[in-house]
């Protein structure tokens, strides 16, 4: 009875631990698969600082750059400028050039009165062969402090430093005069590619505008350049259709010519072939047509015995005959 019992229990009993065990790996199982996605996902949070410290520090430093250090600020200018032009819709080297040099209409390098050639940063070409002129002044250190600060006082101090900078901006490119040298409008625009510190100029000097406009600079932000572009383009644009015009008016014209000269020359070739016509009439008739015709002369020696090898068309001897 006793090894009964336990044959019983032990049936019932080994399935259950079987089954305990198996339970027993898939607990482990799970636990190892999300220890290691902890891992993993601890490894890709790591990456994410590492990535966030890495811009917050390559920000820092274009910040410092662009506040400390003028060339990179020209260069960022540059870069501003040459993005809106790219997408202006005009087409660079044919309606526009960066860094180019300034030439008369022979190709000759134009120089100022120091004798140095003269190199704006891009020139707009209009359809009338006129040029616009644009040059990028950035003035970013006194606008960064000043919108760093929260003191009034000294809001006001670099305010009136960052007003300096723009005018100095005005009358160096004004001394540079590119209008006297080159075929361009009446004046040069002056950009400044940050749209805060330009309305913050503007703002707290309403006669800055109008003292760059005496020395013949146009001072013009992203949103105004845009728009003088669009214009630009819209002028292009005609300019072509125009050129097309007058491109089909020609190719119509000579079209026309071509039509007239073809149709002299078929009419010609109609009167020869009439004046041909009527030869022909007058010697098909001297030939079958008339007393004495030479058919009717043949074949009366052909009756006289004369010997042929070959017969004349009976067609045209009946006719002879007639005659």
């Amino acid at each position: 009875f006793t090894k009964l019992n336990q044959d019983n229990l032990s049936g019932i009993l080994k399935p259950l631990g079987e089954n305990i065990e198996l339970f027993r790996k898939k607990v482990e199982e799970v636990y190892v698969t999300e220890a290691k996605e902890r891992f993993s996902l601890g490894e890709e949070v790591k990456k994410l600082q590492v990535l966030n410290t890495r811009l917050s520090e390559e920000a820092t430093n274009l910040t410092n750059a662009l506040t400390g250090n003028s060339k990179v600020q020209g260069d960022w200018g540059q870069m501003i400028l040459e993005n809106i032009l790219e997408k202006s819709g005009l087409v660079l080297n044919r309606e526009y050039f960066v860094q180019e040099y300034l030439k008369d209409v022979d190709g000759v390098y134009l120089k100022n009165e120091s004798g140095a050639r003269m190199q704006p940063d891009v020139i707009i070409a209009y359809p009338d062969n006129r040029k616009v002129i644009i040059d990028s002044k950035v003035s970013l250190s006194a606008y960064t402090r000043y919108a760093s600060c929260n003191g009034v006082e000294e809001q006001k101090m670099h305010v009136k430093e960052h007003l300096r900078s723009i005018r100095r901006h005005i009358d160096d490119l004004s001394k540079k005069s590119y209008q006297d040298y080159a075929e361009t409008l009446d004046f040069v625009m002056m950009f400044v590619p940050n749209e805060p510190a330009f309305l913050l100029a503007l703002q707290h000097d309403p006669d800055l505008w109008h003292y760059a406009y005496d020395k013949k600079i146009l001072l013009i932000s992203p949103t105004s350049l845009i728009a003088a572009l669009k214009m630009i383009v819209d002028l292009w644009k005609r300019e072509y259709q125009n050129q097309n015009a007058q491109q089909i008016a020609e190719r119509g014209a000579a079209l026309y010519d071509k039509l007239v000269g073809f149709v002299e020359s078929f009419t010609t070739i109609g009167d020869q072939l009439n004046r041909a016509q009527t030869t022909y009439d007058a010697a098909f008739g001297q030939l079958s047509k008339g007393r004495g015709n030479l058919i009717g002369q043949a074949e009366k020696l052909k009756e006289l015995g004369v010997k042929s090898k070959k017969s004349l068309p009976t067609t045209l001897v009946e006719e002879a005959s007639e005659n």
